[in-house]
């Protein structure tokens, strides 16, 4: 029988295990790609900058902040999976199931298409609040009826104001051919040629939501467990739930914001970290941080090779990565209601 202490070190040795694992995929990002940059021009980038030379001027300019950027991205969508959840008890749950992508999406192409909108900083703001709108329709939808929210019906909720954003979209799309080019790359989810100040203009929201994750974790616990049990051990089950729901729209506002819609690893990440952790979500919370920026990191390095010299947005990568995933996890809930 494994002691708690015995667990408590096996769980800093996989957290650092994972750390380093995530720093090795980021080096990978970095070096590996149409142009494979030597880890001499890799270190000397860094330590040394020198502009004369094309390898460093890729590794700073390019490669530097397309990894981090996929990093923050992975992380962030896999914790924003994990807190969903784990307030709606369904396991199907996720930023992109649940509509809150498709309406940080749905905000960005307007501004940009209508209103002309560039400001990276402005961008960001208009995503948190088509997140933060999708959020409340669905949540609201999914409470309609006699017993309330029910994990299916928050499903069916995300799954019908999805369609509704996604339709909007395309119809701006259609009425505005000329903006069409501005964000069609950015529509499939990539994280190709992004900037430096996009990642600036996200992080310092982003760091806030994971803290708050992890200073969450214990009452998501609590939360996880019901919302009868919960308040049955004085939970604030209504304050637990809006703050989850603001942690959400951060970390998935801010995520379409610098990389466009990017789907199932919000899924993904929480069921295979589940696996590893159970379902302690002290524990889930950093799990999935770390191996949902393994997973896009890893996800965009082999969506630069597979149409080589041309690159596959990381979004379609994801998309054939996570829909067996979340057909299976939809066959087995089916089967065990």
């Amino acid at each position: 029988m494994i002691t708690k202490p015995n667990q408590a070190i096996i769980h800093t040795v996989g957290l650092l295990t994972g750390m380093l694992f995530c720093a090795g995929c980021m080096l990978a990002s970095i070096r590996f790609g149409f142009l494979t940059v030597s880890w001499n021009d890799v270190w000397a980038s860094i330590a040394k900058y020198d502009s004369a030379i094309n390898e460093q001027i890729v590794v700073r300019t390019t490669r530097l902040p397309r990894a981090f950027i996929a990093a923050a991205v992975g992380a962030s969508l896999a914790v924003a999976g994990a807190i969903m959840q784990a307030v709606t008890r369904n396991p199907l749950a996720s930023p992109s199931v649940m509509g809150i992508n498709a309406g940080a999406t749905l905000a960005v192409v307007s501004a940009i298409t209508v209103f002309s909108v560039t400001h990276m900083g402005t961008i960001v703001w208009i995503a948190f609040g088509g997140a933060a709108v999708a959020a409340a329709f669905v949540y609201l939808l999914g409470s309609l009826g006699r017993d309330g929210l029910t994990p299916l019906k928050i499903i069916l909720a995300g799954s019908a104001m999805t369609a509704l954003f996604v339709s909007f979209t395309q119809g701006l799309l259609v009425r505005n051919e000329n903006g069409l080019q501005d964000v069609l790359f950015w529509l499939t989810g990539s994280i190709a040629g992004r900037e430096q100040s996009m990642l600036m203009a996200v992080i310092p929201y982003m760091s806030i939501a994971w803290l708050g994750a992890l200073l969450l974790s214990k009452q998501l616990n609590i939360l996880a467990m019901g919302e009868e049990a919960a308040k049955g051990l004085g939970q604030r089950t209504t304050a637990v739930t809006l703050l989850s729901g603001f942690l959400v729209v951060m970390l998935a506002g801010g995520s379409v914001a610098v990389a466009g819609p990017i789907g199932f690893i919000g899924i993904v990440i929480p069921h295979i970290v589940r696996g590893i952790t159970g379902l302690d979500y002290r524990l889930l919370i950093p799990y999935s941080a770390l191996l949902g920026a393994i997973l896009l990191l890893l996800a965009d390095v082999a969506a630069r090779f597979i149409i080589m010299p041309e690159e596959m947005p990381v979004g379609i990568m994801m998309a054939v990565i996570g829909a067996p995933f979340f057909i299976y996890i939809a066959r087995k809930e089916l089967r065990s209601l």
